[in-house]
């Protein structure tokens, strides 16, 4: 999907609410990773993706056609300027909030892991009848990388 727009002056009106909208969202979403609350995020993530979609697309054709804000009044190019202004400095505190759970995740992990790994039942030897003594098989698998 992409923006119909009558003129540049539109175009731009529209990329700001978008803009805007956008910027809204992920400061809720921000506000929720920080508060240590993701189950709240689930209820506008679809609309978060479809507007960043329609962001990206939007950026990737001004890029393309910049003289589709030809003549377009300075009080609309500063808006649209601000809106972007605010939109990069939420998205630096998203991604510090993102870091910082996923983080917070990967430790949780690995202490689950590391814990389960030690209260497993410790090989024990050979039997009288040289078999090895049984121990759990269960494998855990812990991807550092993740």
């Amino acid at each position: 999907m992409s923006i119909a727009s009558n003129d540049a002056n539109d175009r731009i009106n529209q990329i700001v609410t978008l803009t805007e909208r956008l910027t809204d969202l992920i400061a809720a979403e921000t506000r929720a990773f920080e508060a240590h609350r993701p189950q709240d995020v689930a209820s506008t993530i679809t609309e978060t993706a479809r507007l960043a979609n329609i962001y990206r697309l939007e950026s990737a054709r001004l890029k393309q056609d910049p003289s589709l804000l030809e003549g377009a009044d300075l009080k609309q190019r500063v808006a649209l300027i601000r809106a972007t202004e605010a939109f990069d400095a939420v998205l630096a505190r998203h991604g510090r909030a993102l870091d910082a759970a996923k983080t917070i995740s990967e430790g949780l992990v690995q202490a689950i892991a590391k814990e389960v790994a030690s209260s497993r039942a410790k090989a024990a030897g050979y039997t009288p009848n040289a078999r090895a003594t049984p121990v759990n098989g269960s494998a855990i698998t812990l991807n550092k990388r993740a």
